[in-house]
């Protein structure tokens, strides 16, 4: 398939008086905080000269390289439409951003608006012949259906069943979505599943099993008898509370003061998800400083192998590939052993 590339001259029409730059270092009072980022993104794509290719047949609703010339680093982007949320990229930005966009979703965008027609095309949005299940970008993500333009009344029958009436994917259709797999393969009509859609249902679908498991386990909550054989150790009302909530949640930050046993409530929901999902490999990244203080809490308070990593580069691999249930290493070698790290595949 031919690469079509798109000009990176920097040629404009000439304004009278060019928009004002908004600064970085303080929000204004008349945008929101979201609306700030956005604008931030947008300067700094107007501002960076990135190799653009289009690796896909279209000349707008196309997958797109995104190359940055200073690090050589290039990114996957795919352009739906102007929307916020529509469009997507690889970049790490967009994946935890909650905007909806990026830098680089951003330059594409613009470069693709001195295009003839482009902006009313990006404007209307992307329109395909199959259907698809994508995941929609933004503050709260929402897996969503296109149905297009060939979709069978069968389909669109069978889609209102798992989708609302703006096709988003509703909690009955998160639980039951293997069964739209298995009914959706019996139509005639061409189907894709976009990955990051995939990966997002499986997500909330585990989160929905861990936090029943653990509802199951704790009924009682922090009067539960179980907390007095889950670590040796008599934890504070609170502390259970903080536990239960870090390990139902999946991702949070426990943000008591300092003093307030934050590591212990870290240990107890590991313990926790341990018993409950079968959790087996922990990972703790902490200061340099404190890994032997993490190391001499675990060994207080629970009966888990734990390893510090330390050392040089061959033998911190080595301790890498140990079987052990919490891993403690520092900040400072997180980029170098990266890649031992994601073979030993921290839970």
């Amino acid at each position: 398939m031919p690469v079509q590339t798109i000009s990176v001259s920097r040629k404009v029409k000439r304004q009278s008086k060019p928009p004002k730059r908004v600064s970085h270092l303080k929000k204004p009072e008349a945008l929101s905080l979201d609306e700030w980022q956005i604008v931030l993104r947008r300067q700094i794509a107007a501002d960076q000269r990135f190799r653009i290719k289009n690796r896909g047949p279209h000349r707008i609703f196309s997958t797109f390289e995104v190359t940055n010339p200073q690090t050589s680093k290039t990114y996957r982007v795919v352009i739906r439409g102007e929307a916020l949320g529509v469009n997507y990229c690889s970049c790490p930005d967009f994946a935890v951003n909650t905007l909806g966009t990026c830098k680089h979703v951003e330059s594409v965008l613009q470069r693709l608006r001195r295009k003839p027609g482009a902006t009313e095309a990006l404007r209307a949005g992307w329109r395909s012949a199959h259907s698809s299940v994508t995941l929609r970008y933004g503050l709260q993500r929402r897996v969503v259906v296109s149905l297009g333009s060939q979709a069978t009344p069968a389909l669109r029958q069978l889609a209102a069943e798992f989708f609302d009436a703006n096709g988003v994917l509703t909690p009955r259709g998160f639980s039951q979505f293997d069964d739209f797999i298995t009914r959706a393969k019996r139509l005639s009509d061409e189907l894709h599943y976009h990955p990051d859609a995939i990966a997002f249902i499986a997500n909330v679908r585990d989160a929905e099993v861990r936090r029943a498991r653990i509802t199951r386990m704790f009924q009682q909550r922090s009067h539960d008898a179980r907390w007095h054989s889950l670590l040796d150790a008599t934890l504070y009302p609170y502390q259970k509370e903080g536990a239960l909530f870090a390990a139902s949640a999946g991702r949070c930050l426990i943000a008591d003061d300092m003093g307030l046993g934050k590591t212990i409530q870290a240990i107890a929901a590991s313990e926790i998800l341990a018993h409950a999902v079968g959790v087996e490999k922990v990972l703790i990244l902490c200061p340099a400083s404190l890994k032997h203080q993490w190391q001499r809490e675990i060994e207080k308070f629970t009966t888990r192998p734990v390893q510090v990593i330390q050392g040089p580069g061959t033998q911190r691999q080595r301790q890498y590939a140990a079987k052990t249930f919490f891993t403690i290493a520092n900040y400072e070698v997180v980029h170098r052993d990266l890649a031992a790290i994601t073979a030993w595949a921290p839970e």
